[in-house]
């Protein structure tokens, strides 16, 4: 049997540093983050979510700081040419790049919203900028002005030629030069 010896105060608080690095480093993510504006196209449908209204803050459930869940969205106005839908959820204020939380693609465009923890059983979800497949909820830094995190549903000319777990920058490529787009905005502080 090895004898133990207490850590030195010294060795105490590295060891205490090192684990907060971690921590805060694993809190900004494993995955890709993006450069750039999100994929440009006319603003013509109408996304809604009956959780909270556009520039509120989103509710704590839909954060790391509660269940973690995607939030209930709902949207209209889908142009008629539209073959496939794809949601993007990013946080544009993020210090190192936009982070990206959440994309589901290959919605069917006759598809009117998303309900709370769900996903169509055709559409795929993509890797989020944490390293996971699926919802990631916003989790910005203690202390930072409350993020803007900015959900957008666009109108596809065709179904992306993706599989699930795509990469962000694979997401956003694929819905370049849609027909139509819808936002909404939410923020989120800690």
């Amino acid at each position: 049997m090895v004898a133990l010896r207490p850590l030195s105060r010294t060795a105490r608080l590295s060891a205490a540093i090192i684990a907060a690095a971690t921590v805060a480093l694993g809190a900004c993510g494993g995955g890709e983050t993006v450069e750039g504006p999100a994929p440009a196209a006319p603003d013509r449908i109408r996304l809604t979510s009956p959780a909270f209204a556009a520039n509120a803050p989103i509710p704590p459930r839909f954060t790391c700081d509660g269940d973690g869940v995607s939030p209930p969205l709902e949207w209209s106005g889908v142009p008629e040419a539209t073959r496939s839908l794809a949601l993007l959820m990013e946080d544009p204020d993020a210090p190192d790049g936009t982070f990206v939380h959440w994309t589901v693609y290959g919605i069917a465009p006759s598809t009117a919203g998303l309900r709370q923890n769900e996903v169509p059983a055709d559409a795929r979800e993509g890797e989020n900028s944490f390293g996971d497949e699926g919802y990631g909820g916003p989790c910005p830094p203690e202390g930072d002005e409350p993020h803007r995190y900015v959900f957008t549903i666009y109108a596809l000319r065709s179904a992306p030629d993706l599989d699930a777990g795509a990469s962000p920058a694979q997401v956003r490529a694929a819905v370049d030069g849609a027909i139509a787009r819808g936002r909404l905005t939410a923020r989120f502080g800690r």
